[in-house]
């Protein structure tokens, strides 16, 4: 995925059967793909947030936040630039890790990252990695030499940056 493309959309919407199929059918109707989708509730219960991540132009997006809009549920669209939000991603990745010299070196690896091991085996070690898009990539590159078993990505899921930002851990 081109990283200048990238775009990331925030949308509320009322926490009800249907919307995100309202949502996606928006997206095929108009040829548009997700690259990233995560749902849930927000601090209102009767509330749903909607992280898309869509690699487009500019001129696309906005005709996408448009169209967003005008669908029934949509409370607000919001696009979100990587200076004016937090965005994460969670990953669950398993590795094989099958001497203990691998198992030593993925664990070494891990622990610069600050990642966890959340499942050790006898020829594989699964680690929770959460971060931004860059710092996850960059872990995964490393883990590609002992070979990737099985992964799963929740997509990303970013905020608003407070107004008064002081220090982003």
């Amino acid at each position: 995925m081109q990283k200048e493309n990238r775009h990331i959309l925030s949308v509320l919407v009322e926490n009800s059967a249907g919307v995100l199929s309202q949502v996606s059918r928006m997206f095929s109707r108009k040829g548009y793909n997700i690259d990233s989708l995560a749902v849930g509730t927000t601090e209102d219960p009767t509330i749903s947030r909607m992280t898309i991540l869509v690699n487009e132009d500019e001129e696309q997006i906005e005709q996408i936040a448009s169209q967003l809009a005008k669908l029934l549920p949509v409370i607000s669209v919001k696009l979100l630039s990587p200076e004016s939000s937090v965005q994460r991603e969670m990953i669950l990745v398993k590795v094989k890790a099958a001497s203990r010299e691998a198992r030593d070196e993925i664990i070494q690896i891990a622990s610069i990252f600050r990642e966890k091991i959340i499942d050790v085996g006898m020829e594989a070690l699964t680690l929770e990695v959460t971060g931004d898009h860059d710092k996850a990539e960059a872990l995964l590159k490393l883990l590609e030499s002992f070979g990737i078993l099985e992964l799963v990505r929740t997509g990303a899921v970013a905020l608003e940056r407070c107004k008064t930002t002081i220090y982003e851990v």
